[in-house]
Formats: structure tokens, C-alpha cells, sequence
């Protein structure tokens, strides 16, 4: 159940901000990342060289609620075949490369990590979709792309990094066309609890910046953009989880597995603080449809 509720500016170069995309990185970067992929693979019984969409689907969906919360995006954009789409924050490239097979569209993905964006190409030479999808090391305020590039964009648990979101508005909407959608699916800042750290998104404070529902709202429209809907999705994740949990006492493996590949010793920690804040309302999961005027 939901619940309703001008040019890009270049991040500063300055030694704290560069201090800032550092810790952001640092969080997510293993340097290992593709051998512990190939390896949990193998134990699947999957060849890494030749795994299918299907086998990489609980490893390279790296956002709350994983391949359903892509579906869900995918029915709110629905491109048409040919389409120019932007992923804001592509992680490993899951949904973009879902995306590109499901509409037969283009995607090009940007991330600030490179890691991320080595391991999104090579899953991607793996299943043959470089023809389809593309991924470049880039910072979501300074997006490499002309004015009005793409027909429609997404991005999905990003901003929780971002702490100037209006510049991340304003830069998303620069590269697209007037009319399209952008659909974004965030973690938002609740009304009640307290936030615990370590979480997927962040090591501490320091590198989390949430905003609430109505903040976001107010910020996609002071960019440029018409927001068609903003909704909680709390219920959806609580009966995932509880979906998930099922799995793995009945011994099965976890079904969304990415933030295990990706954060290793200290998954555990960062998934259990992560279900305590959206227990207790520090963390309010939202799901957003606007479109560029």
C-alpha cells in the first residue's frame, strides 16, 4: 500500500568537497567487488562469464525492495523503443540493463564510483547489451551531457547522498527534454526515531542527507519539473522484508543480496539499522513520477 504525500552547477573544488565525493566513494568501493560477484556466482552454480539477466538480478539490483521496485519504475516511465534514458546513480547497472531489454530502449548510467561503473561494463559485456546500455564515471551535479540529451531519466537511493539537491534537480532537468518523466525512488527523512549508522547508503552522518517527502515535492517544482506523485512505499518495503526474512528461515538464500556483495562484514549492521530507522519512522521510502516542463 502507498501513501500519497538553468545551467548545472559544477560541485566546488575545493580539498573539503573533494574530502566529501572521497568518503561517499570510500563507502562503497571494495576493490575485490567483481571477484566476490564471480564468486557468489559460482556458488549459485552460475558461469560468471554467461549468467542471464536473471542470475544477476539478487546481486546487481542495489536499492530498497530490489528487481520489484525496477519493475515498478520501469511501468512508470515505459519508454518506447529507441528512447534516450538517463540512470542518475546506476550502481552495477541492474536496471539499466533490465530497462534497455525489457523496452528496448538506450540507457546511459553515471555513478561516482568507479568501481561500480568498471563492474556495470563488464556485466554488461557479459550479457551482451553493450549496444544498449552505457555507464560513465560522473557526478550527478555536473552531468557530461548536452541541454535536453535524454528522453526520460531515474534514480533510485542517490540523493540520500546528495546534500544539495536542488543543484541535483536543476541538473537532471537540464538534460532533458521538456515533457519527460523522471521518476526517482528515495530514502526520505522521517518524522519520529533516530537514525542509526552504519546504513547501505552511508557510514556515518556525515555522508547521509535525507529530505523529507514534502522537501522533495517543493524542490523537483522549484527545478522546473510538475510532480505527478510523491508516495510513501513503507508498507511495500515492511512485507518485503517480511517476504525475505520467510526465505531465509525456511532456508533459502536472501532474495536481494546486493548490499551483501557490496558492503561484505559490514552488511549486516548496515541492513539492520536500516529496518530499525524504517520501523521507527526515521526513514520514510518514497517513490516519486514528475516531468520536466
Amino acid at each position: 500500500m502507498r501513501r500519497a504525500v538553468p545551467t548545472t552547477r559544477r560541485f566546488p573544488a575545493t580539498s573539503a568537497a573533494m574530502t566529501d565525493l572521497r568518503h561517499i566513494t570510500a563507502h562503497y568501493t571494495r576493490v575485490d567487488l567483481l571477484a566476490r560477484l564471480d564468486a557468489m556466482l559460482r556458488d549459485d552454480g552460475v558461469d560468471p562469464e554467461r549468467p542471464t539477466l536473471a542470475d544477476l538480478t539478487p546481486y546487481d539490483q542495489f536499492h530498497t525492495r530490489g528487481i520489484d521496485a525496477t519493475v515498478e519504475l520501469g511501468a512508470l516511465l515505459a519508454p518506447p523503443p529507441g528512447a534516450r534514458m538517463l540512470d542518475v546513480g546506476s550502481g552495477l547497472g541492474g536496471p539499466a540493463r533490465w530497462l534497455a531489454t525489457t523496452f528496448a530502449c538506450h540507457v546511459t548510467g553515471i555513478d561516482l564510483t568507479p568501481e561500480f561503473v568498471a563492474v556495470a561494463r563488464t556485466l554488461s559485456r557479459r550479457l551482451g547489451l553493450d549496444d544498449r546500455v552505457a555507464f560513465e564515471t560522473a557526478d550527478a551535479l555536473d552531468l557530461p551531457f548536452a541541454d535536453g540529451t535524454f528522453d526520460g531519466a531515474y534514480s533510485m537511493n542517490v540523493s540520500m547522498n546528495i546534500a544539495d539537491k536542488d543543484a541535483f534537480y536543476r541538473s537532471i532537468g537540464r538534460v532533458l527534454k521538456p515533457g519527460a518523466p523522471l521518476v526517482l525512488a528515495e530514502i526520505a527523512h522521517g518524522s519520529t526515531g533516530t537514525p542509526g549508522f552504519p546504513t547501505p547508503w552511508a557510514a556515518s552522518a556525515a555522508a547521509s542527507f535525507l529530505a523529507t517527502p514534502e522537501a522533495t515535492r517543493d524542490g523537483l517544482v522549484a527545478a522546473g519539473f510538475d510532480v505527478i506523485r510523491c508516495e510513501e512505499t513503507r508498507d511495500l518495503e515492511l512485507a518485503a522484508a517480511a517476504k525475505a526474512r520467510a526465505i531465509v528461515e525456511a532456508g533459502g538464500k536472501p532474495p536481494h543480496r546486493a548490499v551483501i556483495l557490496v558492503h561484505g562484514d559490514v552488511a549486516p549492521a548496515a541492513m539492520a539499522n536500516a529496518a530499525r530507522g524504517l520501523r521507527d519512522g526515521a526513514f520514510v521510502p518514497i517513490e516519486v513520477l514528475a516531468r520536466r516542463r
